[in-house]
C-alpha cells in the first residue's frame, strides 16, 4: 500500500503573489532510496511514484480520492500566515 501526504502549497518565496496557494497537493513518499547514477553521477531510483503529485480544490476532495483508491495518507497542516504590517514612515525611524 502506497504511502502519501496532502499539504496545502506554500507561497512562492521569490515573488509575493499567491497564486496557487489555495490548492492541495498529494504526493507520494519514496518507496526507496534514491542512489547516484554511475555514469552521471544524478540521484535516482526505480519508484516512479515519486514523480508525480496530483492537485485538488480542497482537502476533502484530495482525502477522498486517497480513500477511494486505497492510499494511506497523512495531512500536514499549512503554517498559519503572519502578516507583517508596515508603514512606509517605518523607514525613516
Amino acid at each position: 500500500m502506497p504511502n502519501a501526504r496532502i499539504y496545502q502549497r506554500p507561497k512562492n518565496a521569490m515573488s509575493s503573489g499567491r497564486a496557487n496557494t489555495d490548492r492541495w497537493m498529494l504526493e507520494f513518499e519514496q518507496a526507496e532510496p534514491k542512489r547516484p547514477d554511475p555514469l552521471t553521477g544524478w540521484a535516482g531510483s526505480g519508484d516512479v511514484r515519486d514523480q508525480v503529485k496530483l492537485g485538488f480544490p480542497t482537502l476533502e476532495a484530495a482525502t477522498a480520492y486517497a480513500a477511494r483508491e486505497g492510499i494511506a495518507f497523512h495531512v500536514v497542516p499549512a503554517p498559519a500566515r503572519k502578516l507583517k504590517l508596515q508603514a512606509y514612515a517605518d523607514n525613516f525611524k
